[in-house]
């Protein structure tokens, strides 16, 4: 995933010199088309910051009451008590009960086993918000407690990543979500290896975040300690069997599975300038709304019970946006589609993220009426400006095939 378009400091002032105003308002769509494997080698640049903290300040002029769905809900809590204790009973019934049942041991790590462990994915996205409790130390025991049934201690250092994910949504070399170019390259579009790629896609997750060799926190430090002692204790209830449906579950969970199809619905670019997508189905209401990502990313301080309202309040903002209805349909896509594959993200440069983040503001309701006439105009020249670029580059590419 090496860079190949324009990002550094002066490129980025020189595409910027004659705007004062951040010209995507009020949706925050880029003017950049997305990268299509076997014409691009590498994910598409932007040149301007991540969307979501502008669109959030947008729509709060037009929706202040939004602020009052900020907060918590407890009752994510007792979701977490009910899926690890349903989890660990799994376990004793096929560690010490069920012992002949091997077929069937399998099956349910993948149907049920696998859907509670990406639920406690999700309990931890809602943790790491501070969304399940009142104080920070209360809702990282939370996760703590979520991350029993895991046997991996993977909690605290999801809230690390995950938060720094929202922080450099896209910024090349800092968003741990972004597959790292080895993925890319080794992957390329090849059906059969993006098949094999999703199977272990919870792995790479971890590995993205190993990748960036950063020292662990005094809580992820916990996290370890505390996961070693509660795998002890697992053993001894559920034994090696036991432990082993939990390990299933895990892996199968975070793989080929509708209740893991979120990690690719999110942020992998199926339309040209949207970069974060939404899902509308029914899984929401067993994986805690984690489908409703771009009300998410606009307002990670409304928990999960709370984003459906998001968008119906602010339907405007959203309606237009391309979104999913079916998860098992976005594993069947990426796999087989030719125009869909590990490197179909946008991404930017750190540089491009800071500047358009600090130089381009946001216009007030009387501004964003006085630039409604220049605005399409603009946006016209930017597109083909983006256009430009990317078909420099495919040609530099093709160019040095030869």
């Amino acid at each position: 995933m090496a860079p190949s378009e324009a990002h550094t400091t002066a490129e980025v002032q020189a595409v910027h010199k004659d705007e004062r105003y951040d010209m995507r308002f009020p949706s925050y769509l880029g003017f950049w088309k997305r990268s299509v494997p076997g014409l691009d080698e590498a994910p598409r640049f932007d040149m301007y910051d991540e969307p979501h903290l502008k669109r959030r300040k947008q729509i709060l002029v037009d929706h202040p009451e939004i602020e009052d769905m900020y907060g918590y809900d407890t009752n994510t809590v007792w979701i977490t008590v009910a899926t690890v204790a349903a989890q660990v009973g799994l376990a004793y019934l096929f560690g010490r009960v069920l012992t002949e049942w091997h077929w069937t041991m399998v099956f349910v790590a993948y149907a049920i086993g696998g859907s509670f462990s990406t639920q406690i994915g999700i309990i931890f996205h809602e943790f790491t918000h501070n969304l399940c409790a009142a104080t920070s130390l209360q809702n990282r025991w939370v996760g703590n407690l979520g991350n029993i049934p895991l046997l991996v201690p993977l909690a605290q250092s999801f809230r690390r990543y995950h938060l720094e994910h929202h922080t450099y949504q896209g910024v090349y070399g800092y968003d741990p979500d972004l597959p790292l170019e080895w993925e890319i390259r080794l992957i390329g579009n090849d059906p059969i290896k993006k098949f094999f790629w999703l199977v272990i896609y919870g792995v790479m997750y971890i590995g993205r975040g190993l990748a960036q060799q950063k020292q662990l926190t005094r809580w992820e430090l916990y996290n370890w300690a505390w996961t070693i002692v509660c795998d002890v204790a697992l053993y001894y209830v559920c034994g090696l069997r036991g432990m082993l449906y939990l390990l299933l579950s895990v892996f199968l969970g975070f793989g080929l599975h509708p209740g893991a199809a979120h990690f690719i619905q999110e942020h992998y670019t199926f339309r040209d300038g949207q970069e974060t997508y939404s899902y509308y189905g029914s899984g929401n209401y067993f994986w805690l709304n984690i489908g409703y990502h771009n009300e998410h990313h606009d307002f990670p301080l409304v928990p999960w019970t709370k984003l459906p309202e998001v968008k119906r309040v602010a339907a405007e903002y959203y309606d237009h946006l391309a979104f999913h209805t079916s998860w098992c349909a976005v594993l069947y896509m990426f796999i087989t589609s030719s125009v869909l594959a590990p490197q179909s993200r946008v991404v930017r440069s750190l540089d491009a993220h800071r500047y358009a983040r600090k130089n381009l503001k946001v216009p007030s309701a009387d501004e964003a009426k006085g630039l409604a006439s220049v605005k399409s105009e603009f946006a016209l020249r930017m597109k083909k400006a983006a256009e430009m670029s990317m078909e420099k580059v495919r040609a530099q590419r093709i160019i040095g095939a030869q």
